[in-house]
């Protein structure tokens, strides 16, 4: 990292004002948790801005409350919904010297903030994140949970399980320098979906590199049902072409991965009347991966009910995520929401 990207190290014999962002539209049954385990930090330096986008549930009245009950929550009106916008208007109002983005359907310890503040302040890291644990309330969701942990559903993305610090390429609810972010440009709009990444490869760029943490926990609401789970990750694969397309330089195998077993399977289908071994020998590959990963990440589930679910969300994960992304290469329009 260049000399005049290095953030200087900051005093941390003072508490420096954390701004915590959170994006959420109809978030009433997961807001209160979230609220609670930002407001229970043992760093207490902290404002928490919400940036609504036009919910219709009870998320608003939830916040309001909140912040009738302590004067370091605040509602906020995001009119666009996205959370690119969600987090450019957080970045715009923040008064913290350090920014932290943390979604409506997670939590984080209780010493997230904490540990996040003690890695920045060094002036080493443009951005430090912690590991995602991914969470399930109904067997469907557990299996789900389950593979978001698995190498097998996410390939060699290190925030999913990581067990050591590194440096990496992508942070989750990634905390930040505010006056690194601003400087940057902060969160494209032009990205309803994997704007985070896109930020992330930019704040990179500028110099300053990337730390995730494991031992900063994040516990994550994972979809429940293999159908949430297969429209968020084609809306995720929507997202990644739109990034690649702009970035091609930062791809990596792992973004290519799901787009290449579609177009294969793809292939198969389309030569399996004329050539049916052929078309055995494409698939078969992908057949034995979905077999084994399946058997791995059921072994580690206690009911056969979440176990049966498995081969369901990894399918669901890598073809959705493959469509979509090839959907955002043809021009197909990323569906704008905020979650």
């Amino acid at each position: 990292m260049s000399a005049a990207a290095r953030a200087a190290p900051i005093s941390s014999g003072v508490d420096q004002l954390v701004t915590i962002v959170i994006p959420t539209l109809n978030e009433e049954r997961s807001i209160s948790s979230c609220l609670d385990s930002v407001l229970s930090q043992t760093y207490s330096q902290i404002e928490v801005l919400v940036l609504d986008g036009g919910s219709d549930d009870r998320t608003r009245a939830i916040v309001e409350n909140y912040a009738s009950r302590d004067a370091r929550v605040m509602l906020l009106e995001n009119p666009r919904r996205i959370q690119s916008a969600a987090m450019n208007m957080g970045l715009e109002a923040a008064r913290g010297v350090y920014l932290v983005r943390i979604d409506a359907h997670a939590t984080v310890a209780p010493t997230y903030i904490a540990s996040a503040v003690a890695h920045l302040s060094t002036g080493e890291w443009g951005g430090v994140g912690g590991r995602k644990d991914a969470v399930g309330f109904t067997p469907t969701g557990r299996a789900i949970a389950a593979v978001l942990g698995s190498p097998f559903g996410v390939g060699n993305s290190a925030y999913h399980h990581a067990t050591s610090s590194q440096t990496v390429d992508h942070i989750p609810f990634g905390c930040y320098v505010t006056d690194a972010a601003r400087e940057i440009g902060g969160w494209s709009e032009q990205y309803s979906v994997n704007e985070d990444f896109e930020f992330d490869l930019r704040m990179r760029t500028s110099g300053r590199p990337l730390l995730l943490d494991p031992s900063m926990v994040i516990a994550w609401e994972g979809r429940p049902t293999i159908k949430l789970l297969a429209r968020q990750y084609r809306r995720y694969g929507r997202g990644k072409s739109k990034v690649v397309l702009a970035h091609p330089a930062a791809t990596s195998p792992r973004h290519l991965a799901a787009p290449g077993i579609v177009a294969m399977l793809a292939l198969a289908a389309l030569i399996a009347p004329w050539r049916p071994k052929w078309s055995f020998a494409l698939v078969a590959p992908y057949l034995f991966v979905l077999t084994a990963g399946s058997i791995s990440v059921a072994a580690t589930l206690p009911t056969p009910e979440e176990r049966r679910a498995v081969p369901a969300a990894l399918a669901a994960m890598h073809l959705s995520w493959g469509v979509g992304f090839w959907e955002g290469i043809a021009g197909a329009d990323v569906v704008q929401r905020s979650r």
